[in-house]
């Protein structure tokens, strides 16, 4: 299956009731794996890096999770099953066949036209549904986009928020940092407006080949983001 790496060797082969597969992808909050369970149905399980051992932790995590497993399936990946109360806890996502976003872009260049225009109503059609769920994604960017074959998916919502009671800018990936609106990194309340910015810059992203702030350093991008108007050249060369 392209876009999917053999399991390393010190990786989890279940989690619950489903085999691991292989990995899908990996990033700061965890690695994802293929997970089938005994009647073949195939899922996404998430792996999450954070200590959740604290209660008050815990406890966020699951409202967020909870709500996540609200959101209505408009152009989303559900989120089916959270587990912490194991040594590993992870969530369990639906599976969507396809490139991420990032990938795609990275294999064969910006997207035009029709298929923008598609790209961009099915993201905000998700995002909508999301928010009406009282859901901030918190982490949208190319990677977090799937191209599936009825088309793009938004995966990953919910997690990053239910994990923000432990992180800080600087524990950021720089795919994620060139995505972030001002007010993440001045530490403001974040709200559907975030998700907003995100978006922009992802479709920018995909028309252009290149983030719209950078992604080089952590701290270059986040000047650019709170004082420089956003690049949208089409990249020459992805």
């Amino acid at each position: 299956m392209p876009g999917l790496a053999p399991l390393w060797t010190h990786d989890p082969v279940a989690a619950g009731p489903y085999r691991l597969l292989g990995r899908l992808g990996a990033g700061g909050q965890g690695v994802v794996y293929l997970g089938e369970d005994d009647e073949g149905h195939r899922v996404a399980v998430k792996m999450i890096n954070t200590d959740l051992s604290d209660l008050r932790i815990r406890s966020q995590f699951m409202k967020e999770i909870a709500a996540a497993r609200r959101v209505a399936p408009f152009c989303t990946a559900q989120v089916l099953f959270a587990d912490v109360d194991g040594e590993q806890p992870y969530v369990v996502s639906e599976f969507i066949q396809g490139p991420t976003l990032h990938r795609h872009v990275r294999e064969h260049g910006p997207v035009a036209g029709n298929a923008l225009h598609r790209l961009a109503i099915g993201t905000a059609t998700a995002l909508a549904a999301i928010h009406r769920s009282d859901v901030v994604h918190c982490d949208l960017k190319p990677d977090n986009v799937v191209l599936g074959p009825d088309g793009p998916r938004v995966i990953d919502f919910g997690i990053a928020r239910a994990l923000g009671v432990t992180e800080t800018v600087t524990s950021r990936v720089m795919g994620t940092t060139a995505y972030m609106a001002p007010e993440r990194f001045r530490n403001d309340p974040v709200g559907p407006a975030c998700d907003v910015f995100a978006w922009a810059g992802t479709i920018a992203y995909a028309a252009g080949g290149r983030p719209p702030f950078g992604n080089d350093s952590l701290f270059a991008v986040m000047h650019r983001v709170l004082n420089d108007p956003p690049t949208c050249r089409r990249s020459r060369r992805v």
